[in-house]
C-alpha cells in the first residue's frame, strides 16, 4: 500500500484512528476525562494509533502533527459534556 502524501487524506486517516480509539476504548475515555488523566490511560492505544499512522503516512508530513490534533479534535472536544478538572 503507498504512503499518504496528502494533507488531507493524512487528517482523514489520523481522524479515523482516533475515532476508532474513542468508540473502542470510551470507559477509559471517560475514565480519563474524569481524572484529568486521559492520556496515561490511554497511553498503549494511542501508542498503537499513532504506530498505524506513521507507518500510512509519508514522513515528511509526521511534523505537521495531524495526529495528536486529532485525538483532541475527536476524543477531547467530543466530550465536553463530561465532568471534569479541565473545565
Amino acid at each position: 500500500m503507498p504512503l499518504i502524501t496528502n494533507d488531507d487524506a493524512a487528517r482523514r486517516l489520523a481522524r479515523a484512528i482516533a475515532a476508532d480509539i474513542a468508540l473502542y476504548h470510551e470507559d477509559k475515555v471517560l475514565r480519563g476525562i474524569t481524572d484529568d488523566n486521559l492520556f496515561q490511560v490511554l497511553d498503549q492505544e494511542i501508542a498503537d494509533g499513532e504506530r498505524l499512522y506513521s507507518r500510512r503516512v509519508d514522513p515528511s508530513l509526521h511534523a505537521k502533527n495531524y495526529f495528536k490534533r486529532a485525538l483532541v479534535d475527536v476524543i477531547v472536544r467530543s466530550k465536553g459534556h463530561v465532568a471534569s478538572k479541565l473545565w
